[in-house]
């Protein structure tokens, strides 16, 4: 019980991290970056995704080799260190470096988990155990909103530094000032009270090792084919660069679309001549399993597109502070929380296709309405638009994580839920490069028009205030409200596009089976599992 406790605050942790960062990224990128660095501030996220991706497979087979416990205490470190290297990152590119390591230890601590849990408990007690496991994951996703509004709106490190005497600007104080670094820092004590448990409760514990090989080779392909794909997608939209001075982002963006195009077909050929491959495309042949990856895909790039853009809605066009932003993001963490739990019920009188279809639906009309948000839509509004898209989220959980093992014998349960996790990170990541393409495209472009000429940010503001200087107070405040609404017409297109992609998954959505197989399979007996 201790260890499940403990495997429990690993993967509590790990579900924390994704939106307590959504909360405080609009913090982070005026620190660190201001709005025009829109597309290399969003690796903050995109490249946590990223390695987060590439690590679980790989993490998991590391565990069927080394046994659990070495690589469970590896994680943790590999995610404390990292944690605290984020909270004391004083550039962008330090931050980036530093969410790498810490989606290298956050990566591993789910499966890592899971396998540990499943190891150490048998019978009856095993769907429990891995039941803790599973709802401490999407707890920490819930939590990560409220503890990251209440950190940046309770935590007021530059009094303490100022009551300490630490004189503002110095080394000292760049190191805990602003509030942001505390969202990073709050991992840390948890982390290393948790490898201290972990160390003294699992002394002469392991899980069973085998013999193997870890398929580096298919890892690299596939990380190549994403770093291509997310790359060349961030970078849609930029100015070709005549004036030297760096790289074209125009090419750059052509050399990573290349990549991908290259690096994804090798990785399917890899993988089909390898004999334990770190993706395994032969799994893809079952119309089952290849309908709930792809349902996990697309629904993954709609959660990225609500997560980011009700962040970014509520900062940047509502103007909400931590309070309004712990409403609207903990809305849909929590309801995405319920419905994962209530899809587990759902699906024995209801069945695979029909709960996942009508998640779907919940979840294309959240979409849709978060795309008639405008400048006067309240807090409230909002949070229930994403709390129904959080529902229908949640709802499609459970569903396409049992057809897919449904679809494969006993002993590959493990690859066919990582690669259903990694499908949906992997969605996530597409949606956010594509957001981030398209509002840095539309930043650009209304930051050229303000900026044209000395008086071009005039035509934007009422005919009354023209006289007055641009940083006039209330010729900020009138940018600032025109702003808002561009703003706002530039989440509308976001979340359409969202709610289209959403729409599609409908259709694998029809593949997963009904509730006579659901029952066939509930029923059948322990010796003959897969009839």
């Amino acid at each position: 019980m201790l260890l499940l406790a403990v495997l429990g605050a690993g993967v509590f942790l790990a579900g924390l991290e994704l939106m307590i960062t959504a909360v405080a990224l609009p913090a982070i990128v005026a620190d660190l970056a201001g709005w025009q660095r829109l597309r290399e501030a969003s690796w903050i996220i995109n490249g946590y995704l990223l390695v987060y991706v590439v690590t679980m497979p790989l993490a998991g087979r590391l565990g069927d080799l080394w046994g659990n416990r070495r690589p469970f205490l590896a994680a943790l470190a590999v995610f404390t260190v990292g944690s605290a290297l984020a909270g004391a990152s004083q550039t962008l590119e330090q931050l980036i470096a530093a969410r790498l390591l810490q989606a290298l230890g956050g990566g591993a601590l789910i499966p890592l988990a899971t396998s540990a849990a499943a190891h150490l408990f048998g019978g009856h007690a095993r769907p429990r155990a891995l039941g803790v496991v599973g709802g401490l994951t999407f707890l920490g996703m819930a939590a990560g909103p409220f503890l990251g509004a209440a950190i940046l709106d309770a935590v007021h490190p530059d009094a303490a530094m100022a009551r300490l005497g630490v004189a503002p600007g110095s080394a000292v104080q760049s190191l805990f000032v602003p509030a942001w670094r505390w969202i990073f820092y709050v991992n840390v004590p948890v982390g290393i009270v948790a490898m201290a448990v972990a160390w003294a409760a699992s002394a002469g514990w392991d899980t069973p090792r085998r013999p193997g090989r870890v398929d580096l080779v298919g890892a690299g392909l596939v990380a190549a084919a994403l770093v291509g794909t997310l790359g060349s997608l961030t970078l849609l939209g930029s100015q070709s660069s005549a004036a030297g001075g760096g790289l074209d982002p125009v090419l750059v963006a052509a050399a990573l679309a290349l990549l991908a195009v290259v690096a994804l077909p090798l990785a399917v050929a890899h993988g089909l001549r390898a004999h334990d491959p770190f993706l395994d495309p032969r799994l893809f042949r079952r119309p089952a399993f290849a309908s709930a990856a792809l349902v996990s895909l697309l629904t993954g790039y709609g959660l990225a597109t609500a997560i980011v853009g009700g962040a970014v809605f509520v900062d940047r066009v509502l103007y909400g502070g931590p309070d309004d932003q712990r409403v609207a993001l903990g809305a849909l963490a929590a309801a995405t929380a319920v419905g994962a739990l209530a899809s587990g019920w759902a699906l024995r009188a209801l069945g695979l296709r029909l709960v996942t279809v009508a998640g779907l639906a919940a979840s294309v009309a959240g979409l849709v309405l978060m795309a008639g948000w405008t400048p006067g839509t309240t807090v409230d509004a909002a949070a229930g638009a994403l709390a129904l898209f959080g529902a229908g989220f949640g709802l499609t959980v459970t569903p396409r994580s049992t057809a897919a093992t449904e679809a494969v014998e006993a002993s590959a349960f493990g690859a066919a839920a990582s690669v259903v996790t990694v499908a949906r990170m992997a969605g996530m990541a597409v949606g956010l490069a594509i957001l981030t393409a398209y509002g840095s495209t539309t930043i650009d472009h209304l930051y050229d028009q303000v900026y044209a000429t000395a008086d071009a940010y005039k035509q934007f503001i009422p005919e009354v205030l023209r006289s007055r200087p641009l940083k006039d107070g209330q010729v900020v405040a009138a940018l600032e409200s025109w702003a808002a609404r561009e703003a706002a017409q530039i989440m509308v297109g976001v979340f359409l596009l969202a709610a289209a992609v959403t729409a599609v998954a409908v259709v694998p959505a029809l593949v997963l089976g009904g509730r006579r197989r659901i029952l066939a399979i509930a029923e059948a007996p322990a010796s003959n599992p897969k009839p």
